[in-house]
């Protein structure tokens, strides 16, 4: 009999703490997917932009590469600048930092960060870093957050639960995908997520998706049309692929963690890694101006048949993305790798679905397909988080044809990142910027 009246006591107190919370937990949803959708129009922007320089560039003759290379080169500067400057924890993706925070090991200066990251990040992708903006949104979802918990709620529990749904928002705001959203809360951000952080969670996930819907529409992130589910045959295809994703999802992680510690100490070093790195990134974007900025357009291209890429320039798209990811995260800006990750997944499914059908003509196969799989095979070698990959891929395209490749490539992904003894790349930034802390702290 006590049990019953505790556990009953449990249930009320619950529903009561979850009545209180859900009008914060919407209104948190509607604050941070309005400033997704106001981060994302100012990208687009920003591409445009890029893009025109580009044309009138290449109206001037050979000298007008100069443009962009200048024009590059003082957007990077200026976006490692202010986050050197003026908020250190919004570097990169910010997805460590949030974490340190519901761990309970860092404070958050959240209007400082809100704004840093917002500009950071639309002036040096828009000046084409490689980096995408899905990082930005998560830790501006939880710096909206931080500001409304620490003005509307007195209780602790409250304050967690907030923090906790803020990025699964701008997660869901970024990508259109609010289950995508609310399961990265789950699996990625919090490992136990309690019952009143995954209410919150639901709600502001849910919210951020309705005001990206009305703004940006509700289609999916990408048309995909898939003619039919692939055959049992081709499984042991995309469980290669997926192996394949692991192993250079681990490839990926080491590569960015060993540029983090090449990175110069002293700051007239970095400055002049800045411009250099700027002044790169302008001059293969007068070239090539499809490996710069987010790279959703390439995946879009990739998804819709249109890419046009013959199967011997794949692996050289594959290396310069991946360099170039590598680069402009070492920088230091604002920007996340989400949208890069996906990117070379694609780029890693296409290779292998067109290599199988040039190969095997009889078998029916369709390169996106395992364009599609391939970007949340190398999303989960890379994050380890196979479920919030299968769920983002089947919100972003809209299809459901392929669950079982899906589940298939990513399970093989994990295990075998897992038996190369490689921690996920949040933990193992996370790792790096606690222990950097520590070390500061001990001088």
């Amino acid at each position: 009999m006590p049990f019953r009246i505790t556990e009953r006591e449990r249930f009320i107190r619950l529903n009561r703490d979850r009545r209180h919370l859900l009008p914060r937990a919407l209104l948190l949803g509607l604050l941070a997917g309005g400033t997704a959708v106001v981060f994302h129009l100012g990208l687009d922007a920003g591409e445009a932009w890029r893009a025109r320089m580009l044309r009138f560039a290449h109206g001037c003759d050979t000298s007008g590469m100069a443009i962009p290379v200048a024009v590059s080169a003082l957007c990077v500067f200026l976006a490692a600048w202010l986050v050197e400057r003026f908020a250190p924890e919004a570097s990169g993706s910010g997805i460590p930092h949030v974490k340190a925070v519901l761990l309970g090991v860092r404070g958050f200066r959240w209007v400082r960060v809100l704004a840093v990251k917002f500009l950071s990040g639309l002036i040096g992708i828009g000046g084409g870093l490689a980096l995408g903006r899905e990082g930005p949104t998560v830790q501006m979802g939880a710096a909206v957050a931080a500001g409304l918990a620490a003005g509307l709620s007195s209780s602790p529990d409250e304050r967690r639960a907030l923090v906790a749904a803020g990025p699964g928002a701008g997660l869901a705001a970024a990508f259109n995908a609010p289950l995508s959203g609310l399961m990265f809360v789950v699996e990625e951000l919090r490992g136990q997520c309690s019952s009143l952080e995954f209410f919150a969670a639901a709600i502001a996930c849910l919210a951020a998706d309705m005001v990206c819907r009305l703004v940006l529409g509700e289609l999916p992130a990408f048309r995909v049309m898939i003619s039919a589910t692939p055959a049992l045959d081709l499984l042991p295809a995309f469980v290669v692929l997926g192996m394949s994703s692991g192993v250079l999802g681990v490839a990926f992680n080491r590569a960015l963690l060993a540029v983090q510690c090449w990175r110069p100490h002293r700051p007239a070093w970095r400055k002049v890694v800045w411009l250099g790195w700027g002044c790169s990134i302008g001059a293969i974007g007068w070239q090539a101006p499809a490996l710069l900025g987010g790279g959703q357009g390439l995946v879009g291209r990739i998804l819709d048949g249109e890419a046009g890429l013959a199967l011997n320039l794949i692996p050289l798209y594959f290396a310069a993305r991946f360099a170039l990811t590598i680069g402009s995260y070492g920088t230091g800006a604002a920007g996340g790798i989400f949208a890069p990750i996906l990117v070379l997944g694609a780029l890693l499914g296409l290779a292998a679905g067109s290599a199988i059908q040039s190969l095997a003509p009889a078998l029916i196969v369709e390169p996106k397909a395992f364009a599609v799989v391939g970007m949340a095979a190398f999303f989960t070698g890379v994050v380890r988080a196979p479920l919030t990959g299968v769920v983002l891929m089947i919100e972003m395209t809209g299809n459901y044809l392929l669950i079982l490749p899906l589940l298939a490539a990513c399970f093989a992904a994990l295990v075998v990142a897992d038996r190369l003894h490689d921690l996920p790349i949040y933990e193992a930034l996370l790792e790096r910027e606690l222990h950097g802390s520590r070390a500061r702290r001990s001088r």
